[in-house]
Formats: structure tokens, sequence, C-alpha cells
């Protein structure tokens, strides 16, 4: 039976076919090209999941040191040590608890950075003229980050670009994501018809398909 990830089910088929008609709609007027990606996770944070089972262990050892060893740091220290481990595999199994021990600027950072890494990997930086836009999705962070190749930002500069990803986040936690993304697509799709207009010979370059990805190989740690 073949595994989907959380990724491959955020949208549903309707919604994809929506999504790809509003690119492929923007495509045609512009010689920007744009892509979407939706990854379960931007990092698997190791670290969260080591801090975490540190915790989780030493809470359950201090409460049965308690009830059962008067508190004793001869029994404290080997019962922590036992519970570390299924406690860590705790976190690695249910990744939304990963949210307690991950700070704001980390997630940011390692959303930001696949995002980077994406463009890349999925040839995005290949147009002609340089003009890719991504729309990337990591759903275990609940953020948005748009990037745009060099071809774009002469015009269009990342605050730019930023509004658009609030638009799409804000969506997402309103639970109207599929709506969000389709009008931050049109409005940047505006842009850069205005500053990129379609030419004679303009070719589509890029998948309008919603790219996903698990991102259980793409780790940035």
């Amino acid at each position: 039976m073949k595994h989907h990830s959380k990724a491959e089910k955020f949208f549903t088929e309707k919604e994809r076919e929506r999504i790809k008609k509003a690119t492929i709609d923007v495509e045609s007027r512009t010689i920007g090209e744009i892509a979407v990606m939706v990854v379960d996770h931007s990092s698997k944070y190791r670290e969260a999941e080591m801090v975490g089972g540190i915790f989780i262990g030493s809470l359950v050892s201090v409460i049965i040191s308690a009830l059962f060893f008067h508190s004793s740091m001869w029994f404290f220290i080997p019962i922590a040590f036992l519970f570390f481990f299924p406690s860590q595999l705790l976190f690695k199994k249910m990744p939304f608890l990963k949210h307690l021990f991950v700070g704001k600027k980390r997630k940011e950072k390692a959303v930001r950075e696949r995002a980077l890494k994406a463009f890349y990997e999925k040839g995005l930086y290949k147009t002609k003229e340089n003009t890719g836009v991504l729309f990337f999705l990591s759903l275990l962070e609940r953020k948005v980050w748009v990037l745009a190749d060099k071809g774009i930002h002469s015009k269009i500069h990342q605050p730019t670009l930023n509004k658009f990803a609030s638009m799409v986040s804000k969506g997402i936690r309103e639970g109207r994501a599929c709506d969000a993304l389709i009008e931050a697509i049109q409005e940047a799709g505006e842009l850069l018809v205005k500053h990129y207009p379609i030419k004679a010979g303009d070719t589509d370059e890029l998948s309008d398909e919603v790219i996903c990805d698990s991102g259980a190989k793409d780790d940035t740690d």
C-alpha cells in the first residue's frame, strides 16, 4: 500500500487543478515562471528530538523516583536514561511535538534554507531569462517562503515577495490555503505581467503541477 505524505494530501485534486489553472493563466501573459512546492517539513530538527527525549525522560524519572524511591538520585539517573530512548522515539514519530522545543528563528531559517535548496534541486534556476518564482509551503512549521530568481529581483524585491508569503500563511491559518495561494499567485502575476510581459516565442519552462515532497531525504539540520 502506497504511503502518501502530508504534502501530497494537503491540497485536493480539485484544488490542485485550480492552482494549476491560475499558474497557467499568469504564465500566458508573462515570461515569468511560477512553481508551487509543498513539503512535510524543512528540517527534521534532530536537536528537538534530543531535548524532548531528555525532558520527558527526566520528567517521568522525577515522578517515579518521588513515588517509589524517595527522590533518590541513585534511581533518578538510570530511570531517566531508560526513558530517554522511548521519549526520543515519541518526538520522532510525532513531529508536531517538536514545536515545543524549536524556536521561531530556527524554523524560519530552516524554511528559508530548504526553499533555496528546493529552488536549485528542482531546476527552477534554469529558466532562459532567470524569471522563476517559487511558492514554498512547509507544513510542519506552518510557514511559507516565496523565492524569485535573479531576473526578477531587479524589479520585484524580497519585501514584496514576503507580502505574498504572508497572504498564503494567513490563508493556511484560516483554513483557506488554496484560495489564498491562488490570490497570491494572481497578485504576483500582475507584477510579473507589468515588469516582464510575454514575448514572442516564450515557452513554458517549468511544470505547472503542485510539487510535493515529504522532506525526509532533503533535510536541513
